[in-house]
């Protein structure tokens, strides 16, 4: 095998000193691990060019220390169990690497080391998990999917090569035209959707373009935690506002009249986390608000295909006759997570400078998987398979309000309840956050506390209940055990 080592020819010392001062660094940076088979003296001459003297001697010198060991008819291998004093030896001073001060990060990068929000890079597997946003993966239709795979991996292999098309597959985009104009009155035209890895890149991208420094963005309160972790970690000045049972409260804009707002995001549709729908007059004065300012407002359309009894409300982009509005869409909710594809649907006089910064960012996606998307949306699976589970859900969400009824009766506000694939319930009780979550724990349940997702100071006890991904004598069972451990007194 190959093994990188530096070697210096024109280095006072011989070569043989170097190669043992690189390997016994190795060995003790762990870059070596005990055990590990490294390779023969001739192996080793011939990948670095030097005489296989010059590496029998550094390897008899090992050897001698206890660094190494060789075993008969197998080869020699990093010793398992180094000596004390060799295993507090200082490696950086023994090979005469030069210390450096500190990395200094960009203030982005500051930022991200400081916040402990993000990234949740691991979470506490629990038997029973309420966390929002994941569907329910079993339901999912993999034949199907499988079938679709194969016809293109079988076919040809343009899936292989780069793509030529920088905002994305031409019939994905015309798929999802067509789709968001049936589905959602969204007004575009392919040339107007940009394919994207998901809602995260279509906000980063936005930032990029948009926003400076302590440029001013207004959101609602609560509101998006990841999206708000973007726009901060951009240095961008956040303005919350208020929410109500009609969504965001567009008259309190007006309270900052003296700021020059450059961005509004909301989640008109499904308000995450409280679930309230932003009424139709709202709407429009969102709008109207967005023409006489010059902001714009972007509309993260996360879940909007679940809906329960309600007739569904035109998206805000197609209310929108002044190109106020940036729609962000995404499959991860209706399909799987790992899909990452998502789209942004954007006024004409926008794509050029999104499809440039796209393409310096990632150049484009995998295209298989747009491939397969663009035929399970055009042959109809898609709006079948949002059918049947909208029917799931409702069912789920059915079992979950009324378990909460059940066992908390008044003592739980269900907020909501008529959309999306969670829930925001307010619980009166004297325990804090952190208890609850813990006392949750220990029965193997995991919740989630909606107090991440306010900007301003708020009452604690309120918690996000996602159901997506649990059956109804889970969501059930859990909401009855949880209820023994918050309704008794402390």
């Amino acid at each position: 095998m190959d093994f990188a080592i530096t070697l210096d020819s024109n280095s006072p010392l011989p070569l043989h000193q170097q190669l043992y001062e690189e390997l016994r660094y190795c060995i003790l940076s762990g870059r070596l691990l005990p055990g590990k088979r490294i390779p023969s003296t001739r192996q080793l001459a011939k990948s670095l060019g030097i005489s296989r003297t010059t590496v029998t001697q550094t390897y008899d010198q090992l050897l001698s220390e206890g660094y190494i060991e060789t075993v008969v008819g197998s080869g020699t291998f990093v010793c398992t169990q180094l000596p004390d004093d060799l295993l507090h030896s200082t490696p950086i001073q023994s090979t005469g690497k030069i210390a450096r001060p500190p990395i200094k990060l960009s203030k982005y990068g500051e930022h991200l080391t400081k916040t402990e929000d993000v990234p949740r890079i691991t979470e506490p597997v629990k038997p029973i998990n309420f966390r929002y946003g994941r569907p329910a993966f079993d339901q999912f239709p993999i034949k199907l999917w499988r079938k679709l795979l194969s016809r293109y991996c079988c076919s040809d292999l343009q899936w292989l090569d780069y793509t030529t098309d920088i905002l994305g597959y031409k019939p994905l985009r015309e798929a999802i035209s067509r789709y968001l104009s049936r589905s959602r009155a969204v007004n575009c035209e392919p040339e107007q959707v940009i394919i994207v890895n998901g809602t995260q890149q279509a906000l980063d991208l936005i930032m990029r373009l948009f926003i400076e420094p302590d440029d001013v963005i207004a959101m609602e309160d609560p509101g998006y935690l990841s999206a708000r972790l973007i726009f901060q970690t951009q240095g961008a000045k956040l303005l919350p506002i208020a929410v109500d049972e009609s969504g965001l409260v567009v008259k309190d804009l007006a309270h900052y009249s003296s700021e020059q707002i450059r961005l509004v995001y909301v989640t008109p549709s499904h308000q995450f986390p409280t679930g309230a729908i932003l009424s139709l007059p709202r709407r429009l004065e969102l709008l109207t608000w967005a023409r006489q300012t010059g902001a714009l407002i972007i509309e993260d359309d996360y879940d909007s295909e679940y809906r329960y009894g309600d007739r569904p409300i035109p998206a805000l982009q197609g209310l929108d006759h002044s190109d106020c509005v940036l729609y962000i869409g995404t499959f991860s909710k209706v399909l799987f997570p790992s899909l990452r594809i998502g789209y942004l649907v954007l006024p004409k006089s926008l794509v050029s400078p999104f499809a440039r910064a796209k393409w310096l960012s990632d150049r484009h996606l995998p295209l298989l998987e747009q491939q397969v998307l663009a035929d399970f949306i055009e042959q109809g699976h898609l709006e079948r398979h949002i059918r049947k589970m909208r029917s799931l859900y409702d069912r789920r969400r059915q079992a979950l309000v009324k378990a909460l009824n059940v066992h908390f009766g008044e003592k739980a506000t269900i907020l909501g309840e008529k959309a999306g694939l969670h829930v925001m319930v307010r619980l009166q009780t004297p325990l804090s956050d952190e208890e609850i979550i813990q006392r949750a724990a220990l029965l193997g349940i995991g919740i989630m506390s909606a107090a991440p997702h306010y900007l301003r100071p708020h009452s604690q006890g309120e918690f996000i209940f996602g159901y997506g991904e649990l059956t109804e004598q889970q969501l059930v069972e859990s909401i009855g055990r949880i209820a023994q451990i918050l309704l008794v007194s402390r």
